[in-house]
């Protein structure tokens, strides 16, 4: 039976409204001429129609996802969505079996290329698709290039909490570990490592693991005692509204856009979003480990482990200055503690993401860098 909403309650703050719809370009949009375009077109008698769940971005692939059509076998409604996604984004990856898990392991190059290898880490709610762009280029320098997706993340197993892995940093480092020697890394290797939380756990893995790193590469990762928060982390920590914000199947690509300048274009957006469609545990996963995680013992560990004194390994801190998440000082304040081994490199127009946000810096920071 038909019925209309009557003055519908606005959305809850933590959730984006709606814009009007924004043409694609080649390149990400910028938000400041989105907020342009959308005032223009306030008196637009084909304003997008009020969504009761509040799941919209700026992006209209987000909007053309979850937004509900008034036929629900058309466009948007989220089986026509896995279909056309369910192949995308698996750029240069396979499926690895490493003791209980199976991993989603991103490969260039080869075992014979001569300049070594590079392992990439993404930080969450993301995943490796971000190094993409990257490790096929570092390729082209003749590295060996591997960018796993953490357990719980993107394409690679999520095991429910209680069943043989529980979200803890010493579990993440345990599965890494034995991953590695899966992939048969064992001289010294360069680490590149960006991010939140298991971002975080890379660069204590690799405190504890000195003598197999011979370059370390950090982008935008928390990096000092004070380092703040995201809100999505803290909604995470908070009983009830946690279970229902790790269940918001648009959570990655609104965590990127708005740790940057730009909004993500539609083929990359489907990518980010797609394993938290596809099911439950992704959401799940990220739930649990940012419950279990001890985000200020992690930062105090990540400030003293490479200060001077406790770290001797090249460090390059390249640094996307538009963060929204973390402030160029925390880069600044880091390479203060070891000016001697920390080498510090700005990457303007880049936000949270530079892998993403602008690839090329990225990638002639670090063929500089590992000469």
């Amino acid at each position: 039976m038909p019925f209309s909403l009557i003055s519908p309650p606005s959305p809850p703050p933590f959730f984006s409204p709606a814009v009007s719809s924004i043409p694609p370009s080649r390149f990400s949009i910028p938000k400041r001429f989105l907020r342009t375009i959308a005032k223009s077109s306030e008196d637009d008698d084909d304003k997008p129609a009020f969504n009761p769940f509040g799941f919209v971005t700026d992006n209209p692939s987000s909007r053309g996802a979850i937004q509900l059509p008034e036929s629900p076998a058309e466009d948007g409604n989220v089986g026509q969505v896995l279909y056309r996604t369910e192949d995308k984004g698996k750029e240069y990856g396979s499926y690895i079996r490493s003791g209980k898990f199976k991993w989603f392991v991103r490969e260039t190059g080869s075992p014979e290329s001569r300049r070594g290898t590079i392992v990439f880490l993404h930080g969450a709610p993301t995943q490796s698709y971000s190094y993409r762009v990257v490790m096929s280029e570092m390729a082209d320098y003749g590295f060996h290039c591997f960018a796993p997706d953490w357990i719980g993340f993107g394409f690679s197993d999520k095991p429910q909490a209680g069943y043989g892995f529980d979200y803890t940093e010493k579990e993440f480092h345990d599965v890494f570990d034995k991953l590695l020697d899966t992939l048969g890394i064992t001289s010294p290797f360069y680490l590149v490592v960006q991010g939140f939380l298991v971002g975080s756990y890379g660069l204590t893995w690799a405190l504890k693991n000195q003598s197999r790193i011979s370059k370390l590469a950090i982008m935008n990762t928390p990096l000092t005692i004070s380092s703040p928060l995201p809100g999505l982390f803290q909604q995470l920590r908070i009983p009830f509204l946690g279970e229902f914000t790790c269940q918001n199947a648009v959570m990655a690509e609104r965590f990127i856009e708005a740790g940057s300048a730009y909004v993500l274009k539609l083929d990359k957006a489907d990518v980010y979003r797609l394993p938290y469609l596809s099911s439950s545990g992704p959401g799940f996963a990220l739930l649990e480990a940012t419950k279990k995680a001890n985000f200020k013992d992690t930062n105090s560990q990540v400030s003293a482990g490479f200060a001077a004194g406790s770290w001797d390994k090249p460090i390059l801190v390249a640094w996307g200055i538009a963060d929204k998440y973390l402030p160029q000082s925390e880069a600044e304040e880091f390479q203060k503690g070891n000016p001697n081994v920390i080498k510090l490199k700005l990457i303007e127009g880049a936000g949270h993401m530079p892998q993403e946000d602008w690839p090329e810096k990225v990638i002639e920071a670090l063929s500089v860098f590992l000469r």
